[in-house]
């Protein structure tokens, strides 16, 4: 008698062939094999999220309601939030693809979105700033930023990764080390140091990687990108205040040397002295071990009676400073 193991066997053996297929046709069988072989914990994620539906956005932002002054903000999942600062447009790390990983022109080979991006590309307004961490592949999209292409629109991104981009088809590009600052219309922009790493792929450990300091008007925003903990937040601290600080909370298990807890992204908040903290890099991709919802319990257990200070858990909310 066939048990019903045995029958559930063959049809993912059968899964995995059209998937190797597909990519012998593409001309990267070997690579794919290469990939199942080193990778196989990636692989059985791929083949169980291919069934699986990419869920809504728990809330939609309205940034066309917001006026021209002030500072908005709105987590449209992973690492990508709008900006709206006195009526200046800034994009982070966009991601708006089903999947992060590798394009390969027909599909992307990477992990599944878990939720829809807050606001559909088409109706995104048109940044006047791309923000850009460093180039992996989850928080540089090469789909999303082909269809983010205008000359209206200047990017910032780190050192050595222009390359991953068309600088023709923006209005200026800029690529920034660690202590590098540049004004791009009203924005003055520094980077600064993080505890993360940039190569896109296993060899290019030449690229670089940044944290971000924006400032348009009175109002300071960080954005940390991608970091483990690190000393480099306290630095920051110049007696007057960061409005907001968007930092990563998500894929400390077991990437925590890279990957800051929500404890420590909590602490880096306030030795850089920001008043808000805007939480990103959980709740969109299962990137890491830990469950979906236990980094932004543990932010909220760790900020306790100062709550109110954490501007977003869900994807999709918005937080307006006036």
């Amino acid at each position: 008698m066939v048990t019903a193991t045995e029958q559930q066997a063959p049809a993912r053996s059968s899964r995995r062939k059209w998937m190797l297929g597909g990519l012998a046709g593409l001309g990267l069988l070997g690579l794919g094999g290469a990939a199942y072989r080193a990778a196989p914990s990636f692989w059985r994620q791929y083949f169980r999220e291919m069934g699986r539906p990419i869920e809504p956005a728990p809330a939609r932002p309205q940034p066309e309601q917001w006026p021209d002054t002030g500072l908005h903000a709105a987590w449209l999942g992973h690492a990508t939030v709008l900006l709206k600062i006195d009526g200046f447009w800034v994009l982070t790390d966009p991601i708006f693809s089903d999947r992060a990983g590798i394009h390969l022109g027909v599909g992307t080979l990477g992990v599944k979105r878990l939720v829809e991006p807050a606001l559909p590309l088409a109706q995104l307004p048109a940044p006047d700033l791309l923000l850009l961490s460093h180039a992996h592949m989850d928080h540089m999209d090469t789909p999303t930023l082909r269809r983010l292409e205008n000359r209206r629109t200047a990017v910032v991104l780190a050192r050595q990764t222009s390359d991953l981009v068309r600088p023709d088809r923006y209005r200026s590009t800029h690529e920034l080390g660690w202590g590098d600052r540049v004004r791009v219309g009203p924005a003055h922009i520094y980077a600064f140091p993080v505890n993360h790493w940039g190569a896109r792929y296993r060899s290019d450990n030449h690229r670089g990687y940044n944290g971000y300091v924006v400032q348009i008007g009175r109002w300071r925003v960080i954005f940390g990108g991608d970091t483990g903990d690190t000393h480099h937040f306290r630095e920051l601290r110049d007696g007057r205040p960061y409005h907001l600080a968007i930092m990563p909370i998500g894929a400390y298990n077991p990437w925590r040397r890279r990957h800051c807890t929500p404890e420590e992204a909590w602490r880096m908040t306030n030795e850089a002295g920001a008043e808000r903290i805007l939480p990103v890099h959980h709740q969109t991709f299962i990137l890491s071990r830990e469950p979906i919802m236990e980094p932004i319990q543990r932010l909220l257990d760790a900020a306790g009676r100062q709550a109110e200070r954490v501007a977003a858990q869900r994807v999709g909310d918005e937080v307006r400073i006036v």
